[in-house]
């Protein structure tokens, strides 16, 4: 993940206009978002065959030729994530629609379309979710990479929210094994978290945009969806 979280913009673009590093990191980055919505949405309708070609069909729409992302703006309401959702979701409606005129052709009936379209709530908020572990883990990238740049002292803060979140370690106990004293420690731990609001604002900034408020606000709904 680059430095300057402005430029991670340029792996939309660059993916826009075939660049394959950039395809490859825009996959990476947010099949796991577009897959959770699927699922969610045909959960007992289709089988996952059918929920990995539909995950693909968002990538063609996504990078052809003059594709969706082409039109993807940085400065529209929502930022990414409503365009990724408003084309994840225009996609699996187009399938259901297909499917449903074939099996009519066919007598074999199908899903109701009622049913999926009801399930329209619930899907949209798995995407949110999954959409907020992209970020978080996105941060999480960020802060490391800063880290590594920082040198020795911000990566042992980095190993602190390891310890601290991954290994469930409280404070106390971080601080004996260290051999330091506690208050050090929860003052590096509360530097710790510092960095990483830090680095999850800037991924924020990157794909939704907003003043500082507005910012402070999306991280909290963020934070929010993964509880």
């Amino acid at each position: 993940m680059p430095k300057n979280p402005s430029t991670r913009w340029t792996v939309i673009r660059d993916a826009a206009l075939g660049v394959p590093a950039a395809r490859d990191e825009f996959a990476r980055r947010y099949e796991s978002v577009i897959r959770a919505y699927i699922e969610s949405r045909w959960r007992g309708h289709a089988p996952s065959s059918d929920v990995d070609d539909a995950v693909q069909d968002v990538f063609v729409d996504c990078l052809r030729p003059d594709g969706a992302l082409v039109r993807a703006d940085p400065e529209a309401p929502g930022g990414f994530r409503a365009f990724l959702y408003g084309v994840t979701r225009n996609v699996a409606r187009r399938t259901e629609e297909a499917r449903r005129n074939d099996r009519g052709r066919r007598g074999d009936g199908g899903p109701d379309p009622d049913e999926l379209e009801g399930r329209e709530p619930s899907a949209s908020a798995r995407f949110d979710r999954a959409w907020a572990e992209s970020m978080m883990g996105q941060a999480a990238a960020l802060q490391e990479e800063r880290a590594a740049a920082g040198g020795a002292e911000a990566m042992r803060r980095l190993e602190l929210l390891r310890l601290r979140f991954q290994d469930g370690l409280p404070i106390r106990e971080i601080a004996r094994r260290w051999d330091a004293p506690a208050p050090l420690v929860h003052r590096e731990y509360a530097a710790a978290r510092e960095e990483f609001r830090a680095a999850l604002a800037d991924v924020v900034r990157m794909h939704e945009g907003g003043n500082e408020a507005e910012i402070r606000a999306a991280c909290s709904q963020l934070l929010d969806r993964l509880d």
